[in-house]
């Protein structure tokens, strides 16, 4: 009996131990993402009196979009390490808020390479389930079992261009050069398939640079920041064990 029972607490350890690597042979994700991107610089936006916290900065008129691209490398199951490039447009106008007279418009062409680190403060427990990876079915309660949500930060840079409307050009500032940036944000995702995730990401940018629009107000108190909000995709790749063992043995 004693003897029965060691033999079945030995199984359920290895499998336990065996599920909770499933994880390492996928430690390679390629993500696409599309999304918005909306801009608060000195060009548009109302004053702080009028303004509380910047929310009647958010608006249609100054909201564009995103493209980006990244790979990403599991160090551990809960944190991650990825390369992003992210190509946007932002736009700036004053046909709403606080300098409407003013009549400055411009848009901003910009490219920003990033490596960040993710930390997974919820993570998904059907990646280590042997019957999801396998595909198969999962149901309603599989289907909560396998959202993650996680948060993100660390430093970038910006290459920008930008193309100001005739009031705006008149006062000659660059239109054009390069700064750093700061990200930091939230997302999740859906484990959808055993190599495909669904998901959403929330990041803020502030820059290091108060020209993102061409100008710079004698009023302006902070550097120009922006917000991309992006619907993901991502294609985890499978790692075979006689991969790594010949890089190994290079």
């Amino acid at each position: 009996m004693k003897r029965a029972i060691l033999i079945l607490l030995f199984f359920y350890a290895i499998t336990n131990y065996s599920e909770a690597q499933l994880w390492k042979l996928k430690r390679i994700e390629l993500t696409g993402g599309f999304g918005t991107a909306t801009f608060f610089g000195d060009v548009g936006g109302y004053s702080h009196g009028k303004n509380i916290g910047g929310l009647k900065d958010i608006s249609f008129l100054q909201t564009r979009y995103n493209v980006n691209v990244s790979g990403r490398y599991r160090i551990t199951q809960n944190l991650n390490f990825r390369v992003s490039m992210t190509y946007a447009l932002l736009h700036a106008t004053d046909d709403r808020g606080s300098n409407k007279g003013r009549d400055f418009e411009t848009f901003t062409n910009i490219f920003e390479p990033d490596f960040l680190g993710e930390y997974y403060f919820i993570k998904n427990s059907a990646e280590n389930s042997y019957l999801f990876n396998k595909g198969r079915g999962k149901g309603l309660i599989g289907i909560l079992r396998s959202i993650d949500f996680y948060a993100f930060t660390g430093a970038g840079g910006l290459l920008y261009s930008i193309n100001p409307n005739e009031k705006l050009k008149a006062h000659g500032l660059t239109s054009s050069g390069t700064t750093a940036v700061i990200p930091l944000g939230v997302g999740g995702n859906l484990a959808a398939y055993p190599n495909i995730n669904f998901g959403f990401e929330l990041g803020f940018r502030y820059s290091f640079s108060d020209n993102l629009d061409g100008y710079t107000s004698q009023y302006s108190s902070a550097n120009d920041v922006y917000y991309f909000f992006d619907l993901t995709v991502t294609y985890r790749l499978k790692i075979r064990r006689n991969v790594l063992s010949s890089f190994r043995r290079r």
